[in-house]
């Protein structure tokens, strides 16, 4: 079992397995809580000892927790065995719809959480019975902070809850809003993030896998397509701020994907490892300017592709090359949370232990793995044998843990509204029209 820290205990069990509470929301669409922690005491001053030996507990981090809560994280994680610490870095995945697998995956594995796709849904009851058991089996692990429960719900042909969550429109709305009229589109695409988000967190969930910050290059990509907000850079980073600020207004863990952008690959990454052979500077402008953006808005998480980027790093998929983790932390300044894409895509499949590739390389979070089970033993050996650092997997663990804290305290600040399905129709209806 973990161990519990009080720092942790930021918010009730009871809290975690109902978040999406039907209370109206204290703010209005448009303003969001504050996300960090009010400070007890006034900063020291520039001229005192403090100033320079002590950093503010209270103050928040480029990505959303406070510092305080970040070390709060290392410390406990400091305490996990190997076995913790491996299931801690790993996002699994499940067949069936049968709530008590992912539950018992959780608990037994320790795993940070499960992403639920489309195949993991029959209907209403059954998902609010599958997020409930998860939240459940976290808490019975010892855990304080809510697990992560994700889902793919970008709007358009890429949405998991179909006929459970409201539709929205593909992502290109938000751009074609945008380029429309620009004050407009940026609050029809905020607030329909936002309302996305606070119903997901009505049906359990607590990370969403969107939006979308590749910048598509059209009908020769085949994979992102409109799920894309533009062949604009620009109006691309334009969307994903605004996108951004919905989600953390209403106390959901974003994901933006997919890192540094794939939508000049020509061949579809569910298959085969595409290769990019766009020159470093042509990266840089074009696909490198939504994620910069996002992480000006203080983006939680970041995805990365799994793409040969022949400039970067020939022949290694980016999800599992440290010089692309380099671009996105020293260059990018992204100091969040790393997650891979799906380990259990065509792109990396037959690479001998990808997710122990990924999590050495830089990666924090490793998304849905072929075998969950597999891969949480390899990554347990590995810590034990030194085969990875546990200084590493401690880093990976306490980003994702720090996290969590993060998303209770927020999503405890914004109840979920008790018309937040009819919210968020409306603000569907609202994106699509501005679109036009």
């Amino acid at each position: 079992m973990l161990p519990i820290r009080p720092r942790l205990a930021v918010i009730a069990t009871g809290v975690l397995l109902v978040s999406g509470c039907a209370g109206l929301s204290p703010t209005s669409d448009d303003a969001a809580p504050a996300t960090s922690a009010p400070s007890s005491s006034a900063p020291p001053t520039a001229a005192s000892p403090e100033a320079e030996e002590t950093e503010d507990p209270d103050a928040p981090t480029s990505w959303g927790p406070t510092v305080g809560e970040l070390d709060a994280a290392r410390e406990l994680v400091s305490t996990w065995t190997p076995e913790q610490l491996a299931g801690g870095v790993i996002v699994g995945r499940f067949h069936g719809t049968d709530p008590a697998e992912p539950a018992r995956m959780v608990r037994d594995l320790h795993l940070a959480g499960v992403s639920v796709t489309g195949a993991n849904v029959a209907d209403l009851d059954q998902v609010r019975a599958m997020t409930a058991g998860i939240a459940q089996a976290a808490a019975d692990d010892g855990r304080d902070f809510p697990p992560v429960i994700g889902v793919d719900q970008e709007g358009g042909y890429v949405s998991h809850l179909r006929g459970i969550a409201t539709e929205f429109p593909h992502f290109a709305s938000a751009g074609q809003a945008i380029a429309a009229d620009p004050k407009e589109g940026r609050r029809a695409t905020r607030v329909a993030a936002l309302t996305t988000a606070l119903e997901l967190r009505g049906l359990g969930f607590t990370w969403v896998f969107a939006p979308v910050a590749d910048v598509t290059i059209g009908a020769a990509d085949p994979t992102i397509g409109a799920r894309s907000p533009s062949t604009d850079p620009e109006l691309a980073a334009d969307a994903v701020s605004s996108a951004i600020k919905g989600y953390d207004a209403a106390g959901i863990v974003s994901t933006v994907k997919h890192f540094p952008g794939h939508g000049t690959a020509t061949s579809d990454s569910h298959d085969t490892l595409p290769v990019v052979d766009s020159p470093l500077g042509e990266i840089e402008a074009h696909d490198l300017p939504p994620f910069e953006a996002a992480i000006d808005k203080a983006a939680p998480a970041v995805m990365l592709s799994h793409l040969d980027l022949t400039a970067i790093a020939p022949g290694v998929p980016a999800s599992m090359a440290p010089e692309v983790y380099d671009l996105l932390r020293d260059d990018l300044g992204f100091e969040g949370v790393a997650i891979t894409d799906s380990l259990g895509m065509g792109a990396v499949g037959g690479r001998p232990t990808p997710a122990l590739q990924a999590l050495k390389a830089g990666a924090d979070l490793l998304l849905m793995p072929v075998e969950t089970a597999t891969t949480h033993q390899i990554v347990t050996d590995a810590i034990i044998a030194g085969d990875v650092s546990r200084e590493r997997v401690e880093e990976a663990a306490a980003r994702v843990v720090a996290l969590q804290v993060w998303q209770a305290r927020v999503a405890a600040q914004r109840p979920v509204p008790a018309d937040v399905v009819e919210r968020a129709r409306a603000a569907s209806a609202d994106l699509l029209s501005a679109s036009y």
